[in-house]
């Protein structure tokens, strides 16, 4: 039996597909490591030398952002993807297409932010942060290249422009750090990174398309992808505001220094979300080409993913909770001390929130955009809800418990509430319990 095994494990080692989205996913991951061993060498050391006030400051005004910033994407990042898979002779014609409706979405976005921040309370100083961050919405319309590398199987190329732009961020933050420079310099640096990524994307489009797909725009696949995305523009609007409204009420209710040792455990705690997303990213190719073939396949492979990060959330999870006095010194040091507690209930959200990630990739494949929309939509309710009520009664922990258990409905309970959408949730509970 043991032999039958090898031979099996060797043929599918040496099987042309399987080596080929091997070399895919490694490429993505070796980035994404490399992302993280700069975020807790320099994302930390700028929290460090920041200090919680002015790191929760920064934090606020990434946060507020991001909730509108998710809207410039228009929802494209999946859809693309398939279209490409799906109609690579239209190449062109989607990429220059989705370019300038992300183009003028950033535009949309940055007056639709202009328009809500004179009903908060915050200083003009605030607010001239908001405005500079937002301004690099602009340059997320570049990210149409990276959907057509990830259509081709391609993400070597588009970790080598997110590396370059990684190491530039990350060589200007040592600077300012070095030479105490003040917060300015560090909100502006997040327009400096996407201006180097969309540089980066344009030049690489060059070298392996060599084509101008900016110049190409067709009225009819605008209203197509529009039509099947806008469920998706909403969806990652309210994803954003159960991500990120803790932080903005936190802000509003308590102050910046809670905002800064909430965010502490809040970046620890979701610096490993980019797996499932990276792992989905590169296999979404071939899961739907399993569709096409044969359903029970389809679903094999989709339960066989989630059981994957479901496990490798638990191997994250478990040091975090046990350890998280110890590391939270070790990494942030003794002014962010409340973060320890923090990352202890924060960080079991991160179950619900792998999976999650990997079931809004089958709601694409199935078409069923408004039900990603909907449990979405559930979940930022609830947490808003929770915060509300969890907020003046247990400070930042509450809002850490909000986040948590937003997290389990939106991403779990929520999909057994329609007929559809019980085929995900039969999914996610087998890889939960290890059944066959």
């Amino acid at each position: 039996m043991l032999k039958a095994i090898e031979c099996k494990v060797k043929e599918l080692i040496s099987h042309q597909g399987f080596r080929r989205y091997a070399a895919n996913t490694s490429w993505m991951m070796a980035e994404q490591m490399l992302r993280i061993i700069a975020g807790l060498l320099v994302g930390i050391w700028v929290a460090r030398y920041l200090g919680p006030e002015q790191f929760g400051l920064f934090s606020y005004v990434i946060a507020f952002t991001a909730i509108f910033g998710g809207m410039a994407k228009l929802g494209l990042d999946g859809i693309m993807v398939r279209e490409l898979v799906n109609k690579p002779e239209m190449r062109d014609t989607y990429l220059g297409t989705a370019f300038w409706l992300k183009f003028c979405g950033a535009f949309m976005v940055m007056a639709l932010i202009a328009l809500v921040v004179p009903f908060t309370s915050n200083d003009t100083t605030t607010n001239l942060f908001i405005f500079i961050i937002s301004a690099g919405l602009v340059f997320q319309s570049f990210e149409v290249v990276e959907f057509y590398f990830q259509s081709q199987v391609l993400a070597k190329v588009v970790s080598i422009c997110k590396v370059i732009q990684l190491t530039l961020s990350s060589l200007i933050k040592l600077l300012l750090v070095v030479a105490q420079a003040d917060l300015f310099w560090f909100v502006l640096v997040t327009v400096v990174d996407a201006m180097s990524l969309a540089t980066s994307y344009y030049i690489a489009s060059q070298l392996r398309m060599s084509i101008s797909f900016y110049k190409c725009f067709d009225t009819r696949v605008a209203k197509s992808l529009l039509k099947a995305s806008w469920p998706l523009i909403f969806s990652s609007l309210v994803v954003m505001i159960y991500m990120r409204t803790d932080q903005i009420m936190i802000k509003e209710m308590l102050g910046d220094y809670e905002v800064g040792v909430y965010s502490a455990a809040a970046k620890l705690s979701e610096a490993f979300y980019f797996i499932p997303g990276l792992l989905g990213a590169s296999l979404f190719p071939a899961i739907l080409s399993a569709r096409k073939d044969c359903l029970e396949r389809y679903e094999n492979k989709l339960v066989a993913l989630l059981r994957f990060v479901y496990v490798i959330s638990l191997m994250i999870l478990l040091p975090l909770l046990f350890f998280s006095q110890e590391i939270i010194h070790v990494l942030f040091g003794g002014d962010y001390k409340e973060s320890s507690s923090i990352l202890s209930i924060h960080v079991m959200g991160m179950i619900f929130a792998f999976s999650g990630i990997v079931a809004s990739r089958w709601f694409i494949a199935e078409g069923l955009q408004i039900l990603t929309l909907r449990r979405t939509a559930a979940g930022a309710v609830v947490n808003v809800i929770l915060n509300l009520l969890l907020i003046p009664k247990w400070g930042v922990y509450g809002a850490a418990f909000a986040t948590v258990t937003s997290q389990l409905l939106a991403s779990y309970v929520f999909n057994a509430l329609t007929p559809k959408g019980r085929i995900i949730f039969r999914l996610q509970t087998k890889a939960f319990l290890f059944l066959r």
